[in-house]
C-alpha cells in the first residue's frame, strides 16, 4: 500500500464493522482470494508428507502452497462451520475441510504432519484443543504465529481490514473493520499440554511480532 493510501485510510477508517471469523463477508473474501491466489513457492516442511492436518487452515491456502512441493499430499483443513461450509465447493479426493479436529482425523487415518499458522489464539479453548489435536496423534505438530504471554492468559480485541484478510491482495466492494477476539497464551501452558510429544525446536516468528513458532514431535 503506497504512502498517501495508508494516510488516507488512517485519516478516512471504514466505518462498516464485521465481528468475528463466522461472518460471512469475511469467509466470501477470503474464499474468493484464496481461489485468485497462484502459489509458486517451494514449502520444504511438506516434502514427502502423506498426510496434514491443517488447523485454522482458512479456504486451503496452505494446501495450494503445499501441492507446488508435494502434490499427493491428502489434506484435511479444520475451520469454523461457516467456512467449511463455503470452502467446502473446493473439496478434492485430496482435500477437505471439517469444523471438527476428529472427523478430520478420521479421514485422515495416520496423520503424518499438524500444521496451524496463526489460529490457535482465535479459539474460544486454545489448551484444550491443543489437547484435542495431540489426541489424534500427528507423528509432528508444527505451530506459527502463536502469541505467548510470559504470565497469565489474557484476551484483546484486534482489529484489521476486510481487504487485508485472506492471501494476496484484492479489492473488496466495501472495505470494513474486522474485529475478533485474540489470546495470548501461557508459554507453559501450551507446552505443557503436548502430552506425548517431544518439543523439539522453538522461537520468535519474525512473521508477527510478540509470536512464536514451535515444532513438536511425537514421543515413540
Amino acid at each position: 500500500m503506497s504512502l498517501m493510501r495508508r494516510l488516507r485510510r488512517k485519516l478516512f477508517p471504514p466505518h462498516g464493522v464485521v465481528e468475528g471469523y463466522e461472518n460471512e463477508e469475511l469467509v466470501e473474501t477470503i474464499l474468493r482470494k484464496t481461489i485468485a491466489f497462484q502459489a509458486e513457492e517451494n514449502w520444504p516442511l511438506v516434502a514427502n508428507v502423506g498426510s496434514v492436518l491443517d488447523f485454522g487452515g482458512g479456504a486451503g491456502i496452505h494446501y495450494k502452497i503445499a501441492r507446488q512441493t508435494s502434490p499427493d499430499t491428502r489434506w484435511a483443513v479444520v475451520e469454523t462451520p461457516a467456512m467449511v461450509r463455503r470452502a467446502s465447493k473446493l473439496a478434492t479426493n485430496r482435500l477437505r475441510f471439517f469444523s471438527e479436529i476428529h472427523d478430520a482425523a478420521d479421514w485422515l487415518g495416520s496423520i503424518d504432519l499438524m500444521h496451524s499458522n496463526g489460529a490457535i489464539q482465535y479459539v474460544d479453548d486454545a489448551i484444550g484443543t491443543v489437547k484435542a489435536l495431540c489426541a489424534a496423534r500427528p507423528a509432528t505438530m508444527v505451530w506459527y504465529r502463536v502469541p505467548i504471554s510470559n504470565g497469565s492468559a489474557k484476551k484483546e480485541t484486534q482489529k484489521s481490514f476486510l481487504s487485508h484478510n485472506g492471501p494476496g491482495k484484492m479489492a473488496v466492494e466495501s472495505d470494513k473493520v474486522v474485529k475478533y477476539t485474540r489470546c495470548w497464551i501461557p508459554q507453559a501452558s501450551f507446552v505443557d499440554a503436548h502430552q506425548g510429544y517431544a518439543l523439539i525446536e522453538r522461537g520468535p516468528d519474525p512473521r508477527e511480532r510478540g509470536t512464536q513458532h514451535f515444532y513438536f514431535a511425537q514421543i515413540e
